[in-house]
């Protein structure tokens, strides 16, 4: 074992380097430099950034299970993440109690019977954006995706369409971008005197949070409430358990995060579907004839060889926290290292060759294939988002003939937080007569 001591605590070693030569690493390619180190220093190496300070990174199963087994009290969310854009009542910001309060509220909207109500949303936003896809010419798939899993969640969250859901098509995709940036690299968030990526979103976010108010208080008024099966709906009507109500600011910051969360990195993964389906000779084809097991196999396996996001982090609470071999000191943030879990020959054997049938007949190893995080803070719409990815690849794969790539692979691209094929997840397709 490889460690550096600092003060009583034990931490991996890593790369001596200026942090700015390190972050620049991470900025051109966060896998690449993953791998790197992963050869160099094992399973476990710390690495400096510019914006979380110390990175202590993880690839040891056993260790990542520790750290999501960890109590909040002990190591919750770092302080700086997407909750500086999205809003100091985004599950990305709270923690501890009001974690746990809202997370109770919020956690209904996504299982059991009101997750089932949304597949027909799902397929017909699905039939509604392929049926202009161009047939036996080449095109990306990605921002088709885009448009799909963003109607689906806006009409998931806000119930029917209207003047209001009209602007935040237009209005949230430019936030998301954004919000990316300013997330992963907060120095260009200042004004500049009214001018700047941050001050453009700051005109974003005031306007979502005028349209929210109007579409609160449009509930708020609606006689039949109480059937509605929206999440605004619901989250309108929540009550925690001493019978006080979400407030407005709680309700569209909590909105924003799932709007957010729920559209890039679903889209993103389908444009890797079908990036690589087009690489796989007969899974299309196996896949169109019905078959929803090998379905959700190849989904999974999607997710493992192309996860869109590829860590997961805590930040130290406690004066010192053990994890595994090493003693981390307050203030240190840890991560998961998604995608080298992902990799690892000693989970997955024979890491690089895309096989769906490795997840037949069982279930993954929940600190193993993470693309969804784990602990408290797994991702609350994980279900949703699989039940997503199901019912529009299954839609495409059922209308489309995916016509199979000559091509290279396509390379991995950066935006931000998500990591997206490069060329859009480009595809050439076939109506099925």
């Amino acid at each position: 074992m490889t460690a550096t001591t600092l003060a009583g605590a034990v931490l991996p070693d890593g790369p001596k380097t200026p942090r700015l030569v390190q972050a620049l690493q991470f900025a051109v390619s966060r896998g690449g430099s993953m791998r790197r180190l992963r050869r160099k220093y094992g399973t476990a190496f710390t690495v400096e950034s510019l914006n979380l300070g110390r990175l202590v990174m993880l690839a040891d199963p056993a260790e990542v299970r520790e750290l999501f087994q960890t109590s909040p009290e002990l190591a919750d969310t770092p302080d700086a993440n997407l909750g500086s854009v999205l809003g100091p009542g985004s599950f990305f910001s709270i923690t501890g109690d009001e974690h746990r309060r809202q997370r109770k509220l919020l956690t209904p909207p996504f299982h059991g019977r009101r997750l089932r109500a949304y597949e027909q949303i799902i397929e017909a936003e699905t039939e509604r954006e392929t049926a202009s896809w161009p047939e036996g010419q080449a095109f990306p798939v990605m921002p088709s995706t885009m448009r799909i899993t963003l109607n689906v969640i806006l009409r998931a969250v806000f119930g029917a369409d209207g003047a209001e859901l009209d602007e935040l098509r237009e209005l949230l995709p430019k936030a998301v971008r954004l919000g990316s940036i300013l997330a992963v690299l907060p120095v260009v968030r200042r004004d500049l005197g009214g001018y700047g990526p941050g001050a453009r979103f700051d005109r974003h976010r005031r306007r979502y949070d005028e349209i929210v108010d109007t579409l609160i208080e449009r509930a708020t008024a609606d006689p039949r409430l109480d059937e509605r099966d929206d999440v605004l709906a619901l989250l309108v009507q929540a009550r925690y358990d001493d019978g006080s109500p979400m407030t407005r600011g709680q309700i569209a910051d909590q909105l924003l995060t799932l709007l957010t969360a729920g559209h890039e990195t679903t889209a993103t993964t389908l444009a890797w579907a079908v990036e690589r389906l087009r690489r796989q000779p007969g899974l299309p084809e196996r896949l169109a004839a019905g078959d929803d097991a090998l379905l959700d196999s190849t989904l999974m396996e999607v997710q493992r060889v192309r996860p869109v996001i590829e860590l997961t982090a805590r930040q130290v609470r406690a004066e010192t926290l053990t994890i595994g071999r090493w003693t981390l000191p307050r203030g240190t943030v840890v991560t998961a290292c998604i995608a080298q879990l992902h990799e690892d020959p000693a989970l997955f054997p024979d890491p690089e060759r895309f096989d769906p049938e490795r997840f037949a007949g069982s279930r993954a190893d929940m600190y193993g294939w993470i693309p969804f995080g784990g602990g408290v803070r797994r991702c609350i719409g994980a279900a949703f988002a699989s039940l997503e990815m199901r019912v529009v690849l299954r839609t495409v794969l059922r209308d489309f003939i995916l016509e199979p790539a000559t091509e290279a692979p396509e390379r991995s691209h950066s935006r931000g937080i998500a990591v997206a094929p490069a060329r859009g997840g480009r595809a050439v397709v076939h109506r099925r007569r």
